[in-house]
């Protein structure tokens, strides 16, 4: 991600910059739908701390905004500078958090097992996942089980219809 960020601030036109935007919006949208569809629901069992995970999910919901906001301008907005920074510092303070506490003490509490069982199962997520923000979708299973697919289908024809590359 940090790449992407620089990237973005070393493109040397509106049309590269909002290219890099289009990445960004779509990875992290993949990323955060796919947390919460299966990491942490995981996390939530493994740990039994639904309280402790929900911190995460609303840092997710910040996240997502600032995408769907991203994803509305047109190219070359004076606005993108500013939510582009402010996006990179929540990005980062979250996975400062979530590597840092989260992630170490899932790993302290399941086998490797169980890891490669849960990197499979994000793998295949990642393969099905929105590619754009939807703040107001549900962050949780069930519902999110529900609404995740449908939205992936939504988004990818937009992807197409909008020429955006696949990744």
């Amino acid at each position: 991600m940090e790449q992407l960020f620089r990237d973005y601030h070393c493109a040397a036109s509106d049309r590269q910059r909002r290219a890099v935007v289009e990445l960004l919006v779509r990875e992290l949208s993949r990323h955060t739908a796919v947390e919460e569809l299966v990491f942490y629901p995981f996390a939530e069992r493994v740990l039994d701390d639904r309280q402790g995970i929900a911190r995460y999910r609303g840092e997710h919901l910040t996240v997502k905004r600032l995408l769907a906001e991203l994803d509305r301008l047109p190219e070359g907005d004076e606005r993108t500078g500013r939510l582009m920074a402010g996006l990179r510092t929540a990005v980062a303070e979250h996975i400062r958090e979530e590597e840092g506490d989260l992630m170490v003490r899932v790993r302290g509490r399941v086998g490797e097992r169980a890891l490669l069982a849960l990197a499979r199962d994000i793998r295949r997520a990642k393969e099905r996942a929105p590619t754009r923000p939807h703040p107001a979708a549900p962050d949780r299973p069930p519902a999110l089980t529900l609404a995740a697919p449908v939205a992936a289908v939504y988004d990818r024809v937009r992807d197409r219809m909008q020429g955006r590359p696949r990744t």
